[in-house]
């Protein structure tokens, strides 16, 4: 009897974690969470006037956690992630990262600037990705601001000349920005000293129905008629292509189980070109998963998304002792194309000393009507 009113107990506890969060009222909560280094790792608590509530931690530049209302007022945490710090700096697939110097890949690890070769990190086989382990990993300075409508952290980085094999000291400002809107704004800003190659994303994987559940009965649209042809390697050749009225096709709402079986590597893996202008702040992603009522759009600067459906998750633990598989859920990392150093006919990602890179995207969550 004892052990049957453990194991209730128990149940009531997991759902309370997932899915019957009690909305806080609106601030920011600082607290230690560990050491890396020697050096002092914080997670700041942002909570808005709804009681949405994001996670981040200065270890990374990581959000660790999201919690968003459902269409009944309940609120879920609609990331993966993990409950402990040593996770995060253990290897892990980027969970709720901050991606630099360059996301995505570069063939065979190497550029060229004004002549000069540069070779950088190979960590994808013969290929390099997502910057290698720096950002991800550093310990960034965090600062807190609050204003009327919007809580946030300014996340501050030098990476240093020669980081992962790139030219220039690199300024880096990541500020992410809760609203009463239930918004969560990414800002990237970036100076060089030294010509380099600059491409910044955000690695969250989503899940709209809860982190317990798979992503199949999600319904996505992307706004994007083409994207970037790839070889073997997932690396883009420099040639686009048309996707309409094929299985790879999210001009309209699709849902994601109907074609996940027909591609290789387990799933979707495409970077999706958009159909608007460059440097137009525009909503061009559209995300709805019909039994909680959830709603994502993704709004951004930036000319394309790698759109990941979580193919290669293999039994990782996560948070609220939830095991991780396969289609746990699925990335958007809006981002500048791919292998573009290599690729001169691609929108160029080479920051000159005398400009500013900058970029944002806005996770915008709500519930149908």
């Amino acid at each position: 009897m004892i052990l049957k009113i453990f194991k209730l107990m128990a149940c009531v506890l997991f759902i309370a974690c997932i899915g019957c969060a009690t909305p806080q009222k609106k601030g920011i909560n600082t607290k230690n969470w560990g050491t890396v280094n020697g050096k002092t790792i914080q997670l700041y608590t942002l909570t808005n006037k709804n009681g949405t509530e994001a996670k981040l931690t200065n270890f990374g530049a990581i959000l660790t956690a999201l919690s968003v209302p459902d269409k009944n007022n309940t609120f879920t945490d609609v990331v993966l992630g993990f409950d402990n710090l040593q996770q995060y700096v253990d290897d892990n697939p980027c969970f709720g990262a901050t991606i630099g110097r360059f996301a995505n890949r570069i063939k065979q690890a190497q550029f060229t600037i004004d002549s000069t070769l540069y070779l950088v990190e190979k960590n994808d086989g013969n290929n390099h990705i997502h910057g290698g382990q720096e950002f991800n990993k550093a310990i960034w300075t965090g600062n807190t601001f609050e204003n009327d409508n919007a809580v946030g952290v300014i996340f501050t980085y030098l990476s240093k000349d020669g980081a992962m094999g790139f030219p220039g000291n690199l300024n880096v400002t990541v500020t992410y920005t809760l609203t009463n809107t239930n918004d969560l704004k990414i800002d990237y800003t970036a100076t060089t000293d030294k010509s380099t190659h600059v491409n910044l994303t955000h690695h969250s994987y989503f899940n709209l129905a809860g982190t317990d559940k798979l992503i199949y009965d999600h319904k996505i649209k992307i706004d994007a008629n083409n994207i970037t042809a790839i070889d073997e390697d997932i690396i883009p050749t420099g040639i686009l292509e048309n996707v309409v009225n094929t299985p790879k096709d999210l001009t309209k709402l699709t849902r994601i189980g109907d074609n996940i079986g027909k591609f290789n590597n387990n799933g979707y893996h495409f970077c999706y070109v958009f159909n608007k202008n460059l440097k137009e702040a525009k909503t061009v992603i559209e995300v709805i998963e019909p039994t909680s009522g959830r709603t994502m759009t993704v709004t951004t600067t930036q000319p394309s998304v790698q759109f990941y459906s979580g193919n290669a998750i293999s039994k990782i633990k996560g948070k609220y002792g939830i095991t991780y598989k396969p289609h746990s859920a699925f990335c958007l990392e809006t981002q500048h194309l791919p292998n573009t150093p290599n690729l001169h006919n691609f929108p160029s990602t080479l920051l000159q000393p005398n400009n500013t890179y900058k970029e944002h995207v806005i996770y915008s969550f709500g519930v149908v009507k």
